[in-house]
């Protein structure tokens, strides 16, 4: 393996994929429908570590299957690294289902008979990897059964040669050990002498180590915590802590005194329990982004009790883990509510925050047009079974343009570019799709009347594309029912987590003066939609982007940014247009269809021109615009674009 430099901390151990119930308040028996998430304790403090600003890896091995494809790309997308994460072709990926019955009931059933993770060996123990990093973590489970004790124990002998630290995560899951039924996994205690004899054995190399009240009675063999610790601290010199729940923790950097409230105590935050689970694991991030960076132990406290504070109120345990943004601007409001996931601005900061990609510049072809289609075909005497055709061939052109890059996309409908967004699939380039019925001013959805129940079937990487035609100076009657529409869209898109983009066309209502988007954009800010993309029209006006990118600033620093809008405008128009948006570094590019594709479509849909002489003219024009809106903004960048009012 090539040598990993600088990493903060490899989390070694359990990693396999959770299904958490979507529905909330009954038993796991009636649970519906799951969401899929990546999953196991360290895997999870990994993910959180890569939050909050460390840099994390994990050790662990993964099926060559679905889902541990699905763990690698989740992993990349959090930005931890994965050089030590090994395929192994003979074992599943592990599974987990879980579900929320109440705020004290949390079922489990773990699939982890001869799973992947479990078979982590020895021989998987890289030592240059280990020595790459300050810290490695190992975890309970893994010292259940010999070979992956012995990866274990490899993993610290190796940090600790290297003059690194190790953290020891109890982790205990009697199930795991035999203890329990298959249908106990959220049983957390099951004395057994033999399970506290094997934790014991690697507390001579730990530098920390960090359980529950119960994980502390397992490992220091009593169900009294004082003398628990203390039997712990006879055994090791490492910095204890015990975690509280909803009391916060306490930490015994030495001697162990006569009450837990006598350590370094940290003291939790008042907040509505919906889901205990994953929160030990973002406590354990939250810990060691102080503890990893010499903080002091009370502040190590503060950010672990914070960290679980923010995990204990969602719905997941990896994807709630916040962001170091997301966790400053919790500890910096005093005042928050009970129910924490009804803070909408520390919810939206946990929305954008974690977003996986970032779009320095995005180009798409738009070919999610449907109605200007059935025109074509009644014009050129073609069946319209033949649309999905073009549009399979418009994605073969972004790819002959694009050569991979993720900076490109395609925009493309379920009606007639079902075929393409299948194929889009096998690619890295963004994905944009309608919601809206085309041309429908009051906006409405071409779906079910329930939009959210669309989006559920659309895949995550979906983004949902919505049109209004829609002015600040509309009526009244008319805008306001829009805005009804805008606002159930974004709160679908958010509770289904697609990112959502939305095109304002403002000149089909009413003059456009250079306040007029921007005095929309504002109106929509105000009503709390906050879209990850806007799409705009072009305009040759700096005054008019100046006013739309201080709109986005002062009410979304976070958004994506803005794409134009082509309106079928001439090629050379449109590039003249580049001039004035390519300044605003809120304007990452464009998505413009008509423009490029209207004629190649009117060809080949008359039978006029084949397949390849389609691409190559799709290709050709959008490569003109690609490269005409990067001159614009390296001209606007180096200062040598005059601004016009």
């Amino acid at each position: 393996m090539a040598k990993a430099e600088g990493l903060d901390l490899v989390a070694v151990g359990r990693s396999c994929v959770d299904l958490y119930g979507e529905q909330t308040g009954g038993r796991l028996e009636d649970m519906q429908s799951f969401a899929k998430y990546i999953g196991g304790s360290p895997t999870n403090t990994a993910v959180g570590l890569a939050r909050l600003g460390l840099r994390s890896g994990l050790l662990t091995r993964v099926g060559e299957d679905h889902f541990g494809r699905f763990i690698r790309e989740q992993l990349v997308r959090e930005g931890v690294d994965t050089r030590g994460v090994h395929g192994d072709a003979q074992r599943l990926t592990a599974l987990v289902f879980l579900g929320i019955r109440d705020p004290d009931t949390f079922p489990l059933v773990f699939y982890r008979e001869n799973c992947a993770d479990m078979a982590l060996s020895e021989a998987d123990i890289d030592a240059d990897y280990i020595h790459s990093a300050k810290a490695v973590l190992i975890n309970g489970t893994h010292l259940s059964q010999p070979g992956v004790y012995a990866a274990s124990l490899k993993a610290c002998e190796l940090a600790r040669a290297g003059g690194g630290k190790v953290v020891f995560d109890i982790d205990y899951r009697p199930v795991l050990w035999g203890l329990a039924g298959k249908d106990a996994g959220e049983n957390r205690f099951v004395a057994d002498p033999a399970v506290t004899a094997r934790l014991q054995q690697v507390l001579p190399l730990c530098d920390l180590v960090v359980g529950t009240e119960e994980e502390i009675h397992i490992l220091g063999g009593s169900t009294d915590t004082i003398a628990a610790l203390r039997a712990i601290r006879a055994a090791t010199p490492a910095v204890l802590v015990c975690k509280r729940g909803a009391a916060g923790c306490s930490a015994f950097p030495g001697a162990i005194p006569d009450t837990l409230d006598s350590g370094v105590v940290g003291r939790g935050f008042p907040v509505e329990v919906f889901n205990v689970l994953g929160a030990g694991d973002a406590f354990m991030a939250g810990f060691l982004r102080g503890w990893l960076r010499d903080a002091s132990l009370e502040d190590c406290c503060a950010w672990g009790n914070a960290c679980g504070a923010i995990v204990v109120s969602r719905h997941g345990c990896s994807p709630a883990m916040p962001t170091w943004e997301e966790l400053k601007a919790f500890l910096q409001t005093p005042e928050r509510p009970l129910r924490l996931r009804d803070d909408a601005a520390l919810e939206h900061l946990h929305w954008a925050t974690t977003r996986a990609r970032d779009y320095p510049s995005l180009t798409v072809l738009a070919m999610d047009h449907r109605s200007q289609f059935e025109a074509m075909c009644q014009q050129a005497g073609a069946d319209p079974s033949r649309i999905a055709g073009f549009k399979s061939l418009a994605l073969r052109a972004v790819d002959r343009v694009a050569q991979g890059d993720p900076g490109f996309g395609v925009l493309l409908d379920g009606r007639y570019g079902m075929r393409a967004l299948e194929a889009a699939a096998a690619h890295p380039y963004w994905i944009g799709r309608p919601i809206e019925w085309p041309g429908s001013c009051p906006l409405d959805f071409e779906s079910s009347p329930d939009v959210a129940t669309e989006l559920a079937t659309w895949p995550a990487n979906h983004v949902v594309k919505c049109l209004a035609f829609y002015h600040p100076d509309d009526p009244q009657d008319l805008r306001e029912r829009q805005e009804r529409q805008l606002l159930r869209l974004a709160d679908a898109a958010r509770k289904t987590r697609h990112e959502l983009l939305v095109e304002i066309i403002a000149s089909r209502n009413g003059e456009v003066a250079e306040d007029t988007a921007s005095r929309a954009i504002r109106r929509l800010y105000d009503l709390g939609i906050r879209p990850d993309w806007w799409k705009l029209e072009p305009d040759d006006r700096a005054a008019a982007w100046r006013n739309i990118e201080q709109a986005i600033v002062d009410n979304d620093p976070h958004c994506r940014g803005v794409v134009l809008l082509g309106l079928s405008a001439p090629q050379d128009e449109l590039i003249a247009s580049f001039a004035a948006s390519a300044q605003a570094p809120i304007v990452k590019g464009f998505a413009v269809g008509r423009t490029i594709f209207a004629g190649a479509a009117e060809q080949w849909l008359a039978g006029r021109i084949d397949d390849e002489a389609a691409i190559d003219d799709l290709a050709r024009r959008f490569s003109v615009l690609v490269e005409a809106w990067r001159d614009a903004k390296q001209r606007a960048q180096a200062g040598t674009i005059r601004e016009t009012a």
